[in-house]
Parts: C-alpha cells; structure tokens; sequence
C-alpha cells in the first residue's frame, strides 16, 4: 500500500504520479496551442476534435498560465516555461481590459472581446497565474498585472459594510443583473467559490508580493468563510448567500469541500497566523472525514448531493477526483491515520480505470453511474489542466518528503 513509504509499492506510486503529470502536461502541449489566433484553443471536444472558431474562456487561459508555471520547476521543461510565457502574453494582450482594470470573461476566437463583465472569480485566477509565473520568470509586467487586478477587487467588489466580496460587475464596474458563473448557479451576490478562489489568489500574490495589506485582506477572508460559509454541523460547505449574508441553500459539492478543506489550511500557512492554521487543520480533518460520504464503492467520489430532494448527483466528474487527493493526502499529514492514503490509493485506481483517455489523453469529463462516459469537452471554459495537474504536484511534493 502507498502508506509504507520505504517500500517500492510507495515508490512506484510516486513514479505513476510523475508520469500522470507528464502526460497531461503533454495533452496540453501537443494540443491546445492555436497557431492560427494565437493563444489557445477554446474547445476540443469528446472525441479530441478542435474547434478552432470557439470561443476562448479567461478561466482556461488563467489556468493553464498557473499549471504550466507550478509544473516547470518539478518538469524543468523549457516548453513548458515557453507555453507559460505565451499564456502571459495571450492574456496580457487580450484579456486584461487596460481601461478599466479588469479582465474579459471571454474572448470571440481572434482574441477580440466577447463578454466584457468584471468576474470576480475570473480576476481571481488571473492574479493566481500571474503571480506563479512570476515565481519562475521574475517579469515584473506580471507582477504588476497582479496587482493591479487585486487592487480593482479590493476597490469594487470588497462589501465595507458587511464584509466578503461582490460577484460580479459590468466591464466599467457598475451592478450587473447576471451575478452566475455558469448555469447551474444561484444568482446570488456573495458565493464559496468565489470567495475560496480570492483567498486563493490572494495568498499565491503574498508569496511573491509581502505586502501587509493583502496579508491583513487574507486574514479577514479566512475568517469570513469561516464564520459564514463552513457549516459546523455538517462539515460541508454553504454555497450561496446575499449581500447580507441570508443563505440560500443548494447542494452538497463534495468536490468543494474536499478542495477547501486543504486549501484553506495552505492559505492560513502562508500568513503563518497561528490561530487560523490551528483552526483550519481541525477543519481540513472534519471536511476530509464527511467528504467520505461521497466516495463510492469503487474509489470514485460522487459528484453533489441535494439535501431537500434526499437525492444523488450520480455523476463522477473529473475534477472532485483530483482535489480528493491532495484533501486525503493532506488529513493523513495531519492525522497519521492511514484511512486516508488507502483512500487516495483506491482513488487514483478509479481515475486510472474510467477517467482517464489512455488512447489519446488527458481525463474525460466523467462518468455517470452506470459507467458511460460523460461526452463532454476534453478542453473549453470550465475543463482545463488545473485541477489534475496540481494533484499530481501537491502530491508530488508531499510524498516526496
């Protein structure tokens, strides 16, 4: 078992993990580059075909920035500081709205602007890739870029009455009726996953930018979400509120909780504010304990739960998964209780079985619960390299103590 570290199963197991990393960085590689528009590609779809006039998302571009430059100094792949360096300058050039201090959802596919709202989320990401890029090229435009864009979140989207940060906004920061990130969402003011993906953001920046301010923003965030959006109940997370913190409950996202529940913990070391790390370990273990309700019999971690209809999202989509291992990885860390690596062993076995493409690479979308695939986007808004390769690095890093 992957928990007797001196002995070659733990070793080889490691080996799976570099050569899962290597191999979706590959996909990507050999794939997403558009040599036509420039940047990336914006959809390849189930069956790898490429859609060279889709639409190009700033929460892929975003993302792949931020995999690429985490994975160069584990791969030290020059084409993959080169594929970094050319998602900076996509996104410098295109995304960033240089009037008004912001990012562009999305872009048509010759890079011209397409939907023009402030997402906070997406402002996010932005300031996450940005500042690990920084990390391995020292571009001060990067940098700066970073900055600015946290200086628009904190001057338009920050609540100064009630705390916590605004959704979203028009391209010159005014109300927007549309607060959703994708269809499936309440059209609610203030969201988890937004404000996980700030904090998120925010400590990556106060790695490369030690500014007290953005330390004080950090830990005002992490004592926001958990005074409002981490039930002590249950253990799960709360999704959605308004503007005054009224919730409006929804489902159970067991990839959230288990994403949170190591994440959070990260962002309170990174302050190294005693109190917060002592608070978000005790969370990380009970997030990591209740997030076993959706594991099924084979490894696999169900999708969402919906607590009023009593009723299964019977889907296992690709990204839970992955955050599955780096949450049980971490609760061992912290508890020695090997439950958790047989846990993240047994995972990694599914992923391998169902969700990964081993014709022609990287993981579907997922599975329903009779095992069909899922058909959906190999590549596109939502379904990028962020997810699966940071699994495999956090992993990487912390097996290879």
């Amino acid at each position: 078992m992957i928990y007797e570290k001196e002995t070659l199963n733990f070793n080889s197991f490691l080996d799976k993990i570099h050569v899962e990393l290597h191999s979706i960085l590959d996909y990507w590689e050999k794939n997403s580059i558009d040599e036509k528009f420039g940047g990336f590609i914006g959809e390849i779809d189930f069956n790898d075909v490429k859609n060279e006039f889709a639409d190009k998302g700033s929460v892929l571009n975003t993302r792949i920035l931020w995999s690429f430059s985490a994975a160069y100094p584990v791969t030290k792949n020059p084409n993959h500081l080169a594929i970094a360096e050319r998602a900076f300058r996509y996104i410098d050039k295109y995304f960033y709205d240089s009037e008004f201090v912001g990012i562009f959802w999305s872009l048509n596919h010759d890079g011209t602007p397409k939907d023009t709202k402030n997402q906070i989320y997406a402002l996010a990401f932005t300031i996450y890739g940005l500042s690990e890029f920084y990390k391995i090229s020292k571009n001060q435009e990067a940098l700066q870029l970073a900055i600015n864009l946290y200086n628009s979140i904190e001057k338009y989207s920050y609540d100064e009455e009630n705390e916590g940060y605004f959704e979203a906004f028009t391209r010159d920061w005014q109300p927007i009726e549309d607060l959703r990130l994708s269809d499936k969402d309440a059209n609610e003011k203030k969201t988890m996953n937004t404000h996980l993906h700030i904090v998120e953001a925010y400590a990556n920046l106060f790695q490369v930018w030690p500014d007290l301010e953005l330390k004080d923003k950090i830990k005002k965030l992490l004592y926001v979400i958990s005074i409002y959006f981490i039930d002590k109940n249950t253990w799960h997370l709360k999704l959605f509120f308004d503007e005054n913190w009224v919730e409006k409950p929804d489902v159970i996202s067991y990839g959230h909780d288990i994403e949170a529940a190591w994440l959070l913990q990260w962002c309170a070391e990174v302050i190294e504010n005693k109190d917060l790390i002592e608070k978000y370990q005790k969370y990380a273990v009970e997030m990591a304990r209740v997030t076993k309700e959706g594991i099924d019999i084979d490894g696999g971690l169900w999708y969402e739960f919906e607590p009023e209809e009593n009723k299964l999202i019977s889907e296992k989509h690709w990204w839970p998964q992955a955050e599955l291992w780096i949450g049980m990885i971490n609760a061992w860390q912290l508890t020695k209780d090997e439950e958790y690596l047989k846990i993240t062993e047994k995972n990694f076995e599914f992923v391998q079985k169902y969700i990964l493409d081993k014709q022609k690479g990287e993981w579907i979308w997922g599975i329903n619960q009779d095992y069909s695939k899922i058909e959906k986007d190999k590549a596109g808004f939502w379904k990028c390299p962020y997810h699966n390769s940071r699994a495999c690095l956090e992993l990487i890093k912390r097996l290879s103590i």
